[in-house]
């Protein structure tokens, strides 16, 4: 008996040690007191693995939002999610031992700023609110002091980041080329030839000509697989006439709105913010004086006026400030310094919005459709299950319209078919994918109502006979032989063109050339076809490009180029968007190669076992 309870506690031992072993290798309190709270380092900086977490569950969620379905961890380790998330965490963590090994911080009024600036911290008036900040910190597993500290950080990292791309530029042997090729300027002189040019009238085609057309072209003439489907539906508009809406209730959803029907005077106002009163008062002297623009105190703070823009604001709204704002009386006043919740301000008022009445009466019917709309959308809910009850006892779709207040139709459907319930999404693709033996199954549209359908039968793919689609195959074969003849009439006249030039072939053939001058691939010319474009901006002086479709030819001769207009508002926009998408680009690149120095230096530690922890959450 001794011994059985001895080898009882042994193997209790080793199955105790194995548990302590799992449990601290996945971030649990264990029993010898330790816990994995980080999944790695970068120098002394350690990736919490609560961080991880959220980054991994957020980027999961954004995946889900774009293919509207869940996302696994296996999907996302699948996409390297996963790898992408942690490869985010480690940088942030080299810049972040980075700028503690230099000292870079921020202060607390630049936290406390930046985050009262942030929309999702705003209350009902629009400010700034406390318990909106606990409460959504809350939800996101968050205390206020990690969310201050993250911050914190960020604006370190971000600084770090600044320095890194400060002083770059865009190289010239980059931009030149770039804008060679899109702002260069363009010569071409183009002629229409139809069928007015031909030596000799085009013939109709015969019987060959339209039966070797009809047999080149026969997918053109082959109708689409046609479903022949039998349907019911209920549709709100269908019992729009049945549903009484109660005159009280219309009141009272008016009065529940009231706030959108009748507003109050309002203002698009800006506010510039500042330090203190005495940097704010300095700044109006200087507006006052004459010194500086609104506009030119705002960029001197490091912000754009959409960094200032409040919108369209109440006096209420402004709370101290409100009285004076709306005193202005004139676009473009500025008033100030005066309070406001992120301190001493300005305030440019840039337009008079007046206050609007709309009364119940003129409400009334919009009210009344939308309550009624509301209402039928529920009585069609309220039937469903009874309906779904007659065809799981056998009804067909006839007895379910007979029994019931849906209606009875047929179609036959393809995927060119967009009127009556062919235009709801739904039914297209429950009718795409039906075969003969489903039973019918209710299933909803988008606007509330109700459908089913049953596959009666399907004709397959099928050529049209050429009696019957004789008047399109021989118009097609006509305008193959015009186009034939365009082309061998602009092949023999495009020698001519180039030797003699333009005003001496204008003459010789009576035809008016159409000139366009100065144009860059930044100009769109709708009446040339893309694929000739392509062609005059490749080809050389002096060449011919000639274009035939569709019973014409564009025959055209290509000028002389010449460099861009540097003083041209196009070109100018062109460079600025060189210079800003280059420059951001080699500043990426720069801020990339240094990251990865950083992390190279500190060195990089991960804690597999800490990751797995944080994976088992997600299954």
């Amino acid at each position: 008996m001794a011994k059985k309870n001895g080898a009882q506690a042994i193997m209790m031992w080793i199955l105790m040690a194995m548990l302590i072993a799992g449990l601290g290798g996945f971030g649990i309190d264990s029993f010898l007191g330790g816990r994995v709270t980080s999944i790695g380092a970068v120098g002394d900086r350690q990736i919490p693995a609560d961080a991880y977490a959220r980054a991994l569950q957020a980027e999961m969620r954004g995946l889900e939002s774009q293919i509207g379905q869940p996302v696994t961890l296996a999907m996302a380790q699948g996409a390297q999610i996963d790898q992408q998330v942690r490869a985010q965490l480690i940088t942030e963590a080299a810049l972040d031992n980075e700028a503690d090994r230099i000292g870079i911080s921020v202060g607390d009024q630049n936290v406390q700023r930046s985050i009262v600036q942030m929309g999702a911290f705003q209350g009902p008036t629009g400010a700034f609110d406390m318990e909106t900040y606990r409460f959504r910190l809350q939800n996101n597993g968050m205390t206020p002091a990690e969310f201050e500290e993250q911050v914190r950080r960020d604006a370190a990292r971000s600084l770090l980041q600044a320095a890194t791309a400060a002083g770059i530029e865009t190289p010239d042997n980059l931009r030149a080329p770039l804008m060679d090729y899109y702002a260069t300027r363009h010569r071409f002189d183009i002629f229409t030839l139809t069928e007015a040019q031909l030596s000799s009238p085009l013939t109709e085609p015969d019987e060959a000509a339209i039966q070797a057309y009809y047999d080149a072209n026969l997918a053109r003439f082959t109708t689409p697989e046609t479903r022949h489907i039998t349907f019911a539906w209920l549709t709100p508009d269908m019992v729009l006439d049945s549903v009484e809406v109660n005159e009280a209730t219309i009141r009272s959803l008016y009065d529940e709105r009231i706030a959108d029907y009748i507003q109050p005077e309002r203002r698009l106002v800006e506010r510039l913010v500042f330090g203190s009163e005495a940097e704010a008062q300095a700044a109006m002297d200087r507006l006052t004086a004459g010194e500086a623009s609104f506009e030119e105190l705002v960029t001197a703070r490091g912000l754009s006026l959409d960094d200032a823009d409040m919108g369209d604001v109440s006096e209420a709204q402004l709370s101290a400030a409100g009285a004076a704002v709306f005193a202005l009386e004139e676009p473009g006043q500025v008033v100030g310094p005066l309070p406001s919740n992120l301190g001493p301000a300005l305030f440019r008022m840039n337009a008079i919005l007046n206050a609007q009445e709309t009364t119940f009466e003129e409400a009334r019917d919009e009210l009344r459709a939308e309550l009624a709309g509301d209402a039928a959308r529920r009585a069609i809910q309220d039937q469903q299950e009874s309906l779904d009850d007659l065809l799981a006892g056998g009804a067909t779709l006839e007895d379910l319209a007979a029994e019931s207040a849906m209606q009875l139709g047929e179609i036959d459907w393809n995927a060119d078919v967009t009127e009556g319930i062919a235009a709801y999404t739904e039914f297209a693709a429950a009718a795409a994918s039906a075969q003969a033996d489903d039973f019918p199954e209710l299933a909803p549209l988008s606007d509330g109502g109700l459908f089913a359908l049953r596959l009666d039968r399907v004709t397959p793919p099928a050529p049209q006979p050429l009696d019957a689609v004789r008047v399109e195959a021989a118009a097609g074969a006509r305008e193959e032989a015009l186009n034939a003849a365009l082309a061998t009439l602009g092949q023999e006249w495009s020698g001519e063109l180039a030797s003699g030039g333009v005003e001496a072939f204008s003459e010789a053939r009576g035809i008016a050339a159409e000139t366009l001058a100065d144009v860059t691939r930044l100009d769109p010319q709708p009446q040339i076809p893309p694929s000739m474009m392509d062609e005059l901006m490749a080809g050389d002086e002096g060449t011919t490009v000639l274009h035939v479709a569709e019973g014409r030819a564009l025959l055209a001769l290509i000028g002389p180029t010449e460099a861009a207009d540097t003083e041209d508002a196009q070109t100018q926009q062109l460079t600025q968007a060189i210079n800003q998408q280059m420059g951001q680009s080699l500043a990426q690149d720069v801020f990339t190669y240094f990251a990865r120095a950083l992390q190279a230096e500190a060195g990089i530690t991960l804690n597999q076992a800490a990751i797995d922890a944080v994976h088992t959450n997600f299954r």
